[in-house]
């Protein structure tokens, strides 16, 4: 993992010396902000917009940033206690669905994944028999069966290959599997070495009924423990989107210095979400409509066999402290 930090300066000896102004807000402890994130446009730019902006610094807070390659390690991290807060795609939401973490807020909505084949391949109903690598528990995961049930086929119809990521990029380039459930920008990496693949299933062929949302998710202790800091949390993370939604060149120019990657990548990623103000996710977290989205991927789990008897929305969704926040 690498790790970010963002040092300040305490204000110990400021309020010791009766020196701390009088209107500054009250500060979360910052024991425990540990953050998750995917070296991604959607996941990493409210970060790189929050230190660029010293939003942190509104709030008290000082985080510890660590990257991951996927939404389930960030929730096994935090059971395992070295992870407090975190970014997850909607594959990953059965992980909360199953009472080992929460949900509390929503990031934006992805337009990026895709059911990819070798050339000879065109439609989904050809990949049966087939070699199909996936992330399992990611948003690839989804996109693939998914694509599977509109075709009236299962997981069982092909053979799935668990994959990390960039072990799906690499064995797809050597052609060693016949297709992927898979995102962008990763799809660009194998595109340049296999140009004339097929992309069979994305996303839009589902929108709007089923949004892919990213989400902000918090441990269960830290939750239960220090809602002010989940609270403190949210609110840089609601400016943060502001800002991304307000100036998504200057965005993605943050971005791109952020992760180290090339800016064309990144741009095209940006380019292709649907951003979230902090006005419209308050009306969607009154109105019910973040619960009817969580409740729609409960249901998806369920019918893959992926989560049994998952929880209610309304018991892993943190619906009162984004609201506060």
């Amino acid at each position: 993992m690498i790790t970010r930090r963002n040092l300040m300066m305490t204000t110990a000896a400021l309020a010791a010396a009766g020196t701390l102004p009088a209107m500054r807000p009250a500060q979360a402890s910052t024991d425990d902000l540990s953050i998750g994130y995917i070296a991604d446009f959607p996941n990493a730019s409210v970060f790189a917009i929050a230190e660029d902006q010293k939003l942190w610094d509104a709030e008290g807070l000082s985080p510890s940033l660590k990257v991951f390659t996927n939404g389930p390690i960030q929730i096994q991290a935090m059971g395992a206690g070295s992870l407090n807060f975190g970014t997850i795609g909607p594959g990953a939401l059965w992980l909360p669905a199953s009472g080992r973490a929460k949900v509390i807020g929503v990031n934006d909505i992805g337009f990026s994944d895709r059911i990819i084949a070798q050339s000879g391949i065109k439609s989904v109903e050809e990949l049966k028999g087939k070699k199909v690598g996936v992330p399992q528990g990611t948003s690839g995961d989804m996109i693939l069966r998914m694509g599977l049930a509109k075709a009236g086929m299962t997981v069982e119809d092909i053979e799935m290959v668990p994959m990390d990521p960039s072990t799906v990029v690499a064995a797809f380039a050597a052609k060693q599997i016949d297709a992927a459930g898979i995102w962008y920008p990763l799809i660009d990496a194998i595109k340049a070495r296999v140009p004339d693949l097929n992309e069979l299933v994305g996303n839009k062929d589902f929108f709007p009924d089923t949004s892919f949302i990213n989400t902000y998710v918090a441990g269960n202790d830290i939750v239960e423990k220090n809602p002010k800091l989940v609270v403190s949390f949210l609110k840089v993370m609601k400016k943060a989107m502001d800002y991304r939604i307000e100036n998504l060149d200057r965005s993605i120019e943050l971005t791109t210095a952020f992760l180290k990657a090339p800016k064309e990548a990144t741009e095209k990623v940006a380019r292709s979400r649907k951003m979230l103000s902090s006005a419209d996710l308050n009306t969607f977290n009154e109105d019910g409509t973040v619960e009817k989205w969580l409740t729609q991927f409960n249901d998806m789990f369920k019918t893959f066999g992926t989560v049994k008897d998952p929880m209610p929305a309304e018991q892993y969704y943190t619906k009162t402290l984004f609201a506060e926040a």
